[in-house]
């Protein structure tokens, strides 16, 4: 008999963690190196078998990709010796490339799933015990992405489908009352197109036993429901009949569907009216899902522009947002589920890797000063640091490029919000723009179309310096069509919105162009999804660039090609 999750034997542990966070920390870090110090990257920076902080925050360098790639290459040609870590990696994960424009591979161990399990575990329990559920099943929009084999012969694929494929995810799901309603041929299709489609059916099938709705971004959840206004008829039909629409075309999707699909009237009939009797699908979900509890997901930094839409689809269904970690590893866990997304916190784990943090202010400061990350119990309240990591399958010292701001502490071990990743931003001359200062100059000229009833689908930047002066350009995908009038004035907003005061000065003087807004053609952002997922991404783990570079030019090049309307800036005329 398999063992019942016990939430509070789960918290339990997780504050005996926290209590004392710091010996916590130096007993992990001594666990990584005693587990890899024969390997070749660390051997080169003369340990001798100490394995205490000071010995090694002295003798290794903080470090980025860049500098760990040629040891990671050297993995995934098939090196025999250890390289990064003692025992041998098995599998690379594949991060969604939304940031450089293409994916980065990363070393991905055993003991990452091991952590991931312990992060879902211990947010769970806290959302357990605020908002207990019984036996059901979860609608969870997940997706394998396709894999690869490494010329030395490992597996690559994106982090989440890593953990999708582990018997442990299983297991732990089952556990917490909230396996998948969909088969496994659902979630590893080959086309995501059809995977969504079938994801949906599923749901419907099983609409009374859902009870968490769930993706790992906000995004993939408003995207799935987007989708459902456009096939909902389809779907209905499906059920009536119980034949599989002819648009899934994968022999094992329909094999594994015709198990689950079988003819009801009744269900087709209740469904179909009850989407005919929403209004712009408002309450949508708890209207199909009448026993779901809460839709979680990370919610937060780059997906809070998503939350307006998820919130008309949720009507009354409680937000959750899920736990805080990168393709590199996981760093903690919401252990306060009853906030709303836009406060939610992450507690650290601290026997999960061990964790230091660059202050801020040292980043900003010239190249040749080099900065000093703090430990984790070192960090203050209210300052914003750089995340450094050093983990289990590899990574030592290793930026994450992701600015947090500590907003308090749970026992010992520190509460991070996520503020932006530092390699976003906009500049130009003197201003320094991040992803979140976008987020609310969109958030405000949004509030022009909304009088419309139109709204924003998705947006994103770049920084056109082919002009002189250099000018941002901000591209929207809108619902409707807007008049010239409106869309002129949402322009003129967006660039009144950036209160930066390098920004606002370099304007005035004209050091930077009046900003542009480009209007693309309805779909450009699928395009981009299908761009990324055909390098190897997954939909769940796809999150629209919010800024792209040149060291993006395919995805600038879709932006431009779909470009139907282009308005300048008259504001600091």
């Amino acid at each position: 008999m398999e063992n019942k999750f016990d939430s509070e034997k789960v918290i339990e542990e997780f504050e005996s963690l926290t209590k004392d966070a710091k010996r916590v920390q130096i007993e992990t870090l001594k666990k990584i190196l005693q587990e890899n110090y024969e390997a070749e990257y660390l051997k080169k920076w003369n340990l001798d078998g100490r394995f205490d902080p000071q010995t090694y925050t002295y003798c290794v360098p903080v470090v980025t990709h860049k500098d760990l790639e040629p040891y990671i290459q050297k993995i995934a040609d098939g090196a025999s010796n250890p390289v990064l870590t003692g025992k041998p990696i098995t599998t690379i994960t594949l991060s969604s490339g939304t940031t450089q424009g293409k994916p980065k591979f990363v070393p991905y161990n055993d003991e990452l799933t091991e952590n991931t399990m312990q992060i879902y575990q211990t947010s769970f329990a806290f959302r357990n015990r605020a908002f207990p559920i019984g036996n059901g099943k979860a609608l969870s929009f997940i997706f394998g992405s396709k894999q690869f084999t490494t010329k030395g012969g490992l597996l690559a694929g994106t982090a989440t489908t890593n953990v999708y494929r582990s018997a442990q995810f299983k297991k732990t799901m089952k556990a917490m009352q909230t396996p998948c309603c969909s088969p496994d041929e659902v979630i590893f299709a080959p086309d995501f197109h059809q995977s969504l489609y079938c994801h949906l059916l599923c749901g419907l099938i099983f609409h009374e036993e859902i009870q968490i709705i769930s993706s790992t971004f906000a995004h993939s959840i408003v995207h799935s429901f987007r989708t459902f206004e456009l096939v909902w008829e389809e779907l209905c039909s499906d059920i009536r009949t119980g034949v599989l629409s002819a648009r899934i075309t994968v022999d094992s999707i329909r094999t594994a569907m015709a198990k689950v699909l079988k003819p009801n009237t009744e269900l087709a009939d209740k469904i179909y009216n009850k989407c005919l009797g929403l209004t712009d699908w408002n309450g949508l979900i708890p209207e199909l899902f009448p026993n779901c509890k809460y839709i979680y997901a990370i919610m937060t930094g780059s997906m809070e522009p998503y939350l307006k839409k998820l919130r008309v689809y949720a009507g009354g269904v409680r937000l959750l947002s899920a736990d805080y970690g990168s393709s590199e590893g996981w760093i903690g866990a919401n252990v306060n589920p009853d906030l709303p997304p836009e406060m939610t916190s992450f507690a650290v784990l601290p026997n999960i890797g061990y964790f230091e943090f660059l202050p801020l202010t040292s980043i900003d400061e010239l190249d040749s000063i080099e900065p000093k990350p703090i430990g984790l119990t070192d960090v203050q309240l209210g300052e914003e640091y750089e995340v450094v990591v050093t983990n289990f399958a590899g990574l030592y010292r290793y930026r994450l490029g992701d600015v947090v701001k500590v907003i308090g502490f749970h026992n010992s071990t520190p509460k991070l919000q996520f503020v932006c990743r530092r390699n976003l931003m906009l500049t130009i001359n003197i201003d320094k723009n991040t992803e979140k200062d976008l987020q609310l100059s969109v958030e405000a000229a949004a509030k022009l179309l909304a009088a419309e009833k139109l709204e924003v689908l998705d947006f994103t930047s770049h920084v056109d310096l082919t002009t002189d002066p250099g000018h941002y350009v901000i591209f929207w995908e809108v619902s409707g069509d807007a008049s010239d009038e409106i869309l002129n004035e949402c322009c003129n907003c967006l660039d009144k919105s950036f209160v930066d005061a390098g920004y606002v000065s370099s304007r005035k003087v004209n050091a930077i162009g009046p900003l542009e807004l480009r209007v693309l053609r309805r779909g450009t952002f699928q395009k981009i999804l299908d761009h990324y997922v055909g390098l190897g991404s997954a939909l769940n783990q796809f999150k629209t660039p919010r800024c792209v570079g040149p060291t993006n030019p395919k995805v600038l090049q879709i932006l431009c090609n779909n470009v139907v309307k282009s308005y300048v800036s008259s504001s600091f005329c």
